[in-house]
């Protein structure tokens, strides 16, 4: 799916937030963004961060190699090994995209295969 065709529809926060969020990736480095039906993946090898829409929110999605305990994280998800974690955390506006959510999105992004 294009980025024309994912912002077609949904609703206005989305495109804001999709924006914040890959100013700061872009300029990591190498980057391939995955528009799909649910959501958009960054990825490097593999997804590393996902925004996935809400009805009055988008929740965007880290995923880290460390436990990390924040009161703006709603739910966290641990793989089976236990290395990996995935961090939720609900956003309403691209101004929510601060210093600490670069922190984390650069973490992941190092962290990740290339």
């Amino acid at each position: 799916m294009s980025i024309a065709e994912y912002f077609a529809t949904g609703s206005a926060i989305e495109r804001p937030i999709y924006e914040a969020v890959f100013a700061h990736l872009d300029t990591l480095g190498p980057l391939y963004v995955e528009f799909v039906s649910v959501g958009i993946f960054f990825k490097r090898l593999r997804t590393f961060a996902e925004l996935r829409p809400g009805r009055d929110r988008v929740v965007l999605s880290i995923l880290l190699s460390r436990k990390l305990q924040h009161p703006r994280i709603s739910r966290v998800w641990k793989s089976t090994a236990g290395l990996r974690f995935a961090y939720f955390l609900s956003l309403h506006a691209a101004e929510d995209i601060d210093d600490e959510i670069r922190d984390w999105l650069s973490e992941a992004y190092a962290a990740s295969p290339t």
